[in-house]
């Protein structure tokens, strides 16, 4: 975009479009989602005040991850934790267990490390960017959110629904990648002095639920008359994107040991890395980067393995084809291994590609069980 022309967008931003959060907010007074981390507008004008924990726990579980596919993890976490200091003082394992399924697993990590630092500070978040950025695991987007929506503060909140919102308001032609700096300055421009949280989270709301990527409802949004992309009569050709790389497909193979009683054989991953901290059945090396053996003369020790199927996993960079081979053995647990009892498997920390593997092998053995 030409210089002037972003001069000139900025400058709307500021006068022309000075009733954008106004009529934003009347929107979203009327047609917000009700979200169990969230306060909703009619509360906060009673006094209500969002807790940090909650809003912080959702920001981080929110990370590459569906509003729908967070709902049962944040209850489940507050049932077990319902404050920042029972989560720090809970076991690392138990927090890697209650976050198994819910993918980028460093970002519970993370979450514990957090935890353990606010605790120590009193159970106190810091109320401002600069100090929650300081904070594990808390980027540039996750402190203003929680800056904004907990701590009311005017920050900048850009995700990517907020992103196709004022791409498509400004029509914005430079390719998202490289327009990120430009979307916060304008989004910087329209946030209001007062309920800047209630704003971030109504801009949020309407990319989610009006500005959709595909079929955007503009008849019903509050923001039509102001649009240029849906004056122009394509809101969808933006935001602008550069054509995506195939994701490379790695290979490999996984071992699914099972003992008499039901129990399965499992290891932890290292905790730095893929699915750091994760449990696993043992699989040949497979990385990000390279294939691993594909065959039951890989296996971590001789048994009667058999062919199980062949699951596939998609990964943010790659995708994953691993072959499943199953095998009945007894005996003790080798070095580094350890055995998991057939009501134990649902509660173990097994990412979602590993709980794939045990039910290509044993159907229905992820699957919650009560014990005899």
């Amino acid at each position: 975009m030409a210089p002037q022309d972003q001069t000139r967008k900025a400058d709307k931003a500021v006068s022309g479009d000075s009733s954008i959060a106004a009529r934003l907010l009347g929107w979203y007074d009327a047609h917000h989602r009700d979200l169990p981390w969230r306060v909703t507008p009619g509360a906060f004008a009673r006094g209500t005040r969002p807790d940090p924990y909650r809003v912080w726990l959702s920001e981080v579980m929110l990370q590459q991850t569906t509003v729908e596919a967070v709902k049962a993890y944040f209850r489940s976490f507050l049932e077990k934790w319902p404050t920042v200091e029972g989560l720090a003082a809970a076991p690392v394992e138990d927090v890697m267990k209650a976050w198994a399924g819910l993918g980028y697993y460093s970002r519970a990590r993370n979450l514990k490390a957090c935890a353990d630092l606010v605790a120590q500070r009193g159970g106190r978040f810091p109320d401002t960017e600069a100090g929650l950025k300081e904070l594990p695991g808390i980027g540039a987007y996750t402190a203003a959110a929680i800056a904004a929506i907990a701590f009311d503060r005017p920050a900048a909140v850009v995700d990517g629904n907020v992103e196709r919102v004022i791409s498509r308001l400004y029509s914005i032609e430079t390719p998202l990648g490289e327009a990120k700096p430009e979307i916060r300055a304008l989004v910087e421009k329209l946030v209001p002095e007062t309920r800047p949280g209630d704003f971030a989270q109504a801009t949020m709301d309407l990319g989610a639920t009006i500005c959709t990527p595909k079929r955007p409802r503009c008849m019903l949004c509050p923001l039509r008359e102001d649009c240029s992309a849906m004056l122009a009569g394509d809101p969808e050709r933006f935001p602008v994107r550069l054509p995506k790389d195939d994701k490379p497909l790695r290979r490999g193979a996984a071992f699914v040991a099972e003992r008499g009683d039901g129990a399965i054989l499992l290891r932890k991953r290292p905790e730095k890395g893929l699915l750091g901290g994760m449990t696993e059945v043992p699989t040949t090396a497979w990385t990000a980067r390279a294939d691993g053996a594909t065959t039951e003369d890989a296996a971590p020790f001789p048994a009667g393995w058999r062919r199980a199927g062949r699951i596939g996993h998609v990964f943010t960079h790659f995708a994953l084809e691993l072959d499943v081979f199953h095998a009945h053995i007894e005996g003790g647990a080798p070095d580094g291994h350890f055995w998991s009892l057939a009501h134990e498997i649902s509660g173990e920390a097994l990412p979602t590609v590993m709980k794939k593997v045990i039910e290509a092998a044993i159907p229905g053995a992820t699957k919650r069980r009560l014990p005899h």
